[in-house]
C-alpha cells in the first residue's frame, strides 16, 4: 500500500523554523556563556588545587631544646624526620639544640652529624684542650713542672672562670660551617636558622638571627662554669638555657604553620639524683623553665619528649644511646608527622660533600691590645696576610694563642674580602697577671722537693713574662727565667738556676785519677752549680727553634771525707758562648705516642777562673734524636740516638758527660742511662742508642721495657771505636702512672756488666 505524501502547513512550518531558529540562538546564547565561564572554572579549580596543597603542605617548624649531651637525641629526631620525607622550613633552638639545629640549617643531613658527633673527642671539649705542638719551647717547659695553678691577684687566690673557653669547640663549628662562613643572615641558609643566648650582665634573652654561625652556636651552648662567655657585639653571652631553653615563639614569628618541639630538659629531680655539681646546676638553672614550659607545651603541635631522664649534660660517651632515645620518641608519634609529608613530592635531605677546605687570607684584623703586639699575635699564628691555609692551619694557630693563656677569652670571624677571606680576631687580655703554682718531685739524686713558683706575666715590656721556681727539701734549688717573646722576630731571654746535691757516685770528675789513687769505686760529693744565661732565639721556617747565647757558670764540687786529701775538686767559673737547634714535635713529654724531638747545640768555654789551673779554651758539641711511633693505638715504640763529643785542647773534666741513672732533671752533661747508678760512666765522648717499648695497658696507666747501649771513651770519635761493639748496655722494666701529681714511676734496671741491678723510683714532673 503507498503511502500519502506527506501534508506540509506553511503556516506550521514558518512556525516550526521560527522556532528552531529561536532555539539556535538560545543554544548559541548557553554557549556562549559557558565559554565565558570557562577561565572562571578553571581560576576557582586552581584556588581549590592550591588551598587544598596549602593544607597538604604547611610550613614546619622545627625546635630543639638545650641538655648538653641529652641534645645528641635530637639527631635520633632528625634521623626519623628525614625516613618520614619531612621537610623542615623553619629551625631554632638553645645550647646543644643550637648546635646540631645549626648544623642542620648549614646543609648537613641527620647521619652526616651524627657521624660529626661520633668522632668528636668529647674530653678534649670540655678540658680545653690544648696540644702540646701549640706550645712554644717556654710553654712546654713552663707547663709541664706544675701539678696546681692558680691566679693571683691583689694578694688573693683566684679560681679560673670556665673550666674551658671552649676554643676545640669553636674550631670545629667554624671548619663544619666553612661552606656557609660567608653568610650573615641565618634565614638565607639551607633552613631559616635562629637560636637564643642570655645577656650574663642584663640577664635578657638574645635572639640570634645573623652574624658568624660557629660564633653563635657557641654563645648559645656556652654552659656556664663549663665554658667561658662568648663576647658578640659588646655583649657577653652564655648558654642561652638560662632564659630560653625551648624557644617555641621564636620560630611561630619565623612563620611556622606548625610546630615540632623535642624537649630533652630535665625536670625537676629529688636528692637521689642530685648527686654531682653539674647536675645541681642544672637544677637551679631550669626552675623557671620548667614552670614556663606547660604554657610553651600548649604553643607546640607535635611534643617529642625523649626518655633522657637518666642521662646528664656530660654523658657524652652514651650519645649512641641518647640519639636511639630520640628515634623512639620520634616513632611514637610518627603517625601524626605522616599527615605533614607532602605526597606529590617526597623531600630528600641535602647532603653536603665533605672535602678538605682551605681558607684564602687577605687580610688579618686583631682589636687593639695594651700589652702585647700584633708581631707577637702572628707569630703565634703562624701565618700572616696572603697566606692559603687550611682549618688545620687555623686551628693550630689559635691553639698557640690559647697555649700562652694570656688571653681570658678568644673569638674570631671568617668574612668575605674581595675573593678570599679576611680573619678578624677578638682577644681579651687576662687581667691577672700572676700566678702561683705548685708541684713536687722525689728522684734517688735529687731526692724529696716541694716546687713553687711565682709567674708575672707583663711586668716591665709587652709580650714578656717572668718565673721563679724554688725548689724545698733536700736539695735547695731555685731557676728564674725572664722572657720577651717577639714572635716572627727575635726574642730575648734571661735565665738563672741554681742545683745541689749530695751523692756517693762513681766518678771523680777527674777522669779517674783520683779514685784510683784512694782506691775506691766511688766517692760521695757535694754538687754546686749556678748557671746564668742571657740568650736570643726565633722560630726558623715556623718549626725549628734557633738561638744563641752568652753563659757565665760557677761550679764547684766536693768532698768532706777524703781525710787529708784537698777536699774541693773544682771551685771555678767558666764564661762561654753558644748556640742552639731545637725542634719538638711530641704530644706528651714522658709518655708519648707520636712525634719526634731533635736537639743540637755547640758551647765553646772562653774563660775561667780555673781554680785547678788546668783550663784551655775548648768546645763540646752534642745532638739527640728521638722518633716516636704507636701501633695498634696502646703499643708505642720510642727510637733514641744521642752522641757528644769535646772539640779542642785538653781541658778540665767537670763539663765531661756522665751517665747513669733515671728520673732526674738532667743539667750540664749529666745523662740517663740503665742499668747503672747514677752519674757512673763518665768521659769527654759518648754514643748512646735506646729503645723503649711502652704498652698502656689501662688509661694513664703504663708498662714498659727499653734497652741502651752506649760507647763512652775519650776522644772517642777520633779513635774510630765509636764504631765497636758498645762497651755498656743496660735494660729496664718498668710501671708509671700518669697521676695528678705527674708521673709516678718505678723501673728496675740491670747490665750484664755488673753483679747487681738497680731500681729507680720517681714521682711527679721533672724539675
Amino acid at each position: 500500500m503507498q503511502k500519502e505524501p506527506l501534508a506540509i502547513n506553511p503556516e506550521q512550518l514558518a512556525i516550526s523554523q521560527k522556532s528552531l531558529a529561536k532555539k539556535s540562538l538560545v543554544g548559541k546564547a548557553y554557549f556562549t556563556f559557558a565559554y565565558c565561564l570557562l577561565p572562571i572554572a578553571f581560576l576557582l579549580l586552581s584556588i581549590t588545587s592550591f588551598s587544598q596543597e596549602t593544607k597538604k603542605r604547611p610550613k614546619i617548624g622545627l625546635v630543639l631544646s638545650g641538655g648538653g649531651a641529652k641534645g645528641f637525641a635530637h639527631i635520633g629526631v632528625l634521623k626519623v624526620l628525614e625516613e618520614a620525607g619531612l621537610k623542615i622550613d623553619f629551625i631554632g633552638g638553645t645550647s646543644m639544640g643550637a648546635v646540631v639545629g645549626g648544623l642542620y640549617a648549614s646543609g648537613y643531613n641527620a647521619t652526616q652529624i651524627d657521624s660529626i658527633f661520633y668522632n668528636t673527642d668529647f674530653d678534649q671539649l670540655l678540658q680545653d684542650y690544648i696540644p702540646r705542638s701549640s706550645k712554644s719551647f717556654y710553654e712546654k717547659r713552663n707547663d709541664e713542672m706544675y701539678t696546681i695553678t692558680l691566679p693571683f691577684n691583689k694578694f688573693k687566690i683566684g679560681i679560673p672562670i670556665a673550666l674551658s673557653k671552649g676554643m676545640y669547640n669553636y674550631n670545629l663549628l667554624s671548619k663544619l660551617t666553612h661552606k656557609v662562613r660567608h653568610i650573615n643572615d641565618f634565614s638565607k641558609l639551607s633552613i631559616p636558622f635562629l637560636c637564643v643566648a642570655t645577656d650574663i650582665e642584663k640577664g635578657e634573652q638574645v635572639v640570634l638571627k645573623n652574624g658568624y654561625l660557629a660564633q653563635a652556636m657557641l654563645a648559645s651552648s656556652a654552659f656556664p662554669s663549663l665554658f667561658s662567655p662568648v663576647e658578640i657585639d659588646g655583649r657577653l653571652l652564655v648558654d642561652g638555657g638560662v632564659i630560653n631553653n625551648y624557644p617555641v615563639e621564636e620560630i611561630r614569628k619565623m612563620g611556622a604553620d606548625v610546630i615540632i618541639g623535642v624537649d630533652v630538659q630535665d625536670d625537676l629531680k629529688d636528692r637521689n639524683s642530685l648527686n654531682d655539681a653539674t647536675r645541681i646546676l642544672v637544677q637551679i638553672t631550669n626552675f623557671d623553665m620548667i614552670k614556663g614550659m606547660k604554657d610553651k607545651i600548649k604553643l607546640t603541635d607535635i611534643y617529642i619528649k625523649p626518655n633522657v631522664s637518666s642521662y646528664g649534660v656530660i654523658s657524652f660517651k652514651e650519645g649512641r644511646e641518647i640519639i636511639r632515645k630520640g628515634e623512639e620518641a620520634t616513632f611514637g608519634v610518627y603517625e601524626q608527622i605522616k599527615k605533614l609529608v607532602d605526597t606529590t613530592e617526597r623531600y630528600q635531605p641535602s647532603v653536603i660533600k665533605i672535602e678538605k677546605d682551605f681558607l684564602q687570607i687577605k687580610n688579618i684584623s686583631i682589636n687593639k691590645l695594651d700589652n702585647y703586639t700584633r708581631a707577637y699575635i702572628l707569630g703565634k699564628l703562624h701565618f700572616k696576610s696572603g697566606s692559603k691555609i687550611s682549618y688545620e692551619d687555623l686551628k693550630t694557630g689559635i691553639d698557640n694563642i690559647n697555649a700562652t693563656q694570656n688571653f681570658s677569652r678568644i673569638s674570631y670571624t671568617i668574612g668575605s674580602n674581595q675573593d678570599g677571606d679576611e680573619l678578624k680576631l677578638s682577644l681579651n687580655e687576662n687581667q691577672t697577671k700572676t700566678f702561683l703554682k705548685f708541684g713536687l718531685h722525689y728522684d734517688g739524686l735529687y731526692k724529696s722537693a716541694i716546687l713553687a713558683n711565682i709567674t708575672q706575666k707583663k711586668s716591665l715590656f709587652k709580650n714578656d713574662i717572668a718565673s721563679f721556681d724554688i725548689g724545698l727539701g733536700d736539695n735547695i734549688r731555685y731557676n728564674f727565667d725572664y722572657y720577651i717573646d717577639n714572635g716572627f722576630y727575635w726574642s730575648f731571654g734571661f735565665k738563672s738556676r741554681y742545683n745541689t746535691f749530695n751523692k756517693n757516685v762513681k766518678t771523680d770528675f777527674q777522669n779517674g785519677e783520683l779514685l784510683t789513687q784512694l782506691g775506691l769505686n766511688s766517692i760521695n760529693i757535694d754538687f754546686s752549680d749556678v748557671t746564668n744565661q742571657a740568650y736570643m732565639q726565633t722560630v726558623f721556617i715556623q718549626k725549628f727553634l734557633i738561638g744563641a747565647g752568652i753563659e757565665h757558670k760557677y761550679l764547684k764540687i766536693e768532698s768532706e771525707n777524703l781525710g787529708q786529701i784537698n777536699s774541693i775538686f773544682e771551685k771555678s767559673s767558666y764564661t762561654s758562648v753558644f748556640g742552639y737547634m731545637k725542634y719538638d714535635s711530641f704530644d706528651n713529654k714522658l709518655f708519648p705516642k707520636n712525634g719526634w724531638l731533635f736537639c743540637g747545640d755547640i758551647q765553646s768555654y772562653l774563660f775561667s777562673s780555673d781554680y785547678t789551673k788546668e783550663f784551655n779554651r775548648y768546645s763540646i758539641a752534642k745532638g739527640e734524636i728521638e722518633v716516636v711511633k704507636s701501633f695498634y693505638n696502646k703499643l708505642t715504640l720510642k727510637a733514641q740516638s744521642d752522641l757528644g763529643f769535646a772539640i779542642g785542647n785538653d781541658s778540665v773534666h767537670f763539663f765531661d758527660f756522665v751517665l747513669g741513672g733515671y728520673g732526674f732533671n738532667t743539667i750540664n752533661n749529666f745523662k740517663h742511662f740503665y742499668g747503672y747508678d747514677f752519674l757512673s760512666i763518665s768521659a769527654d765522648s759518648y754514643i748512646k742508642s735506646c729503645f723503649t717499648l711502652d704498652y698502656e695497658i689501662y688509661k694513664k696507666n703504663h708498662l714498659n721495657f727499653a734497652a741502651n747501649y752506649a760507647n763512652v771513651e775519650d776522644n772517642l770519635f777520633e779513635n774510630g771505636n765509636w764504631l765497636s761493639k758498645p762497651n755498656y748496655t743496660g735494660y729496664a722494666i718498668g710501671y708509671a702512672l700518669e697521676s695528678v701529681f705527674g708521673p709516678i714511676e718505678i723501673k728496675y734496671s740491670w747490665s750484664p756488666e755488673l753483679p747487681k741491678g738497680f731500681t729507680y723510683f720517681s714521682v711527679g714532673f721533672w724539675f
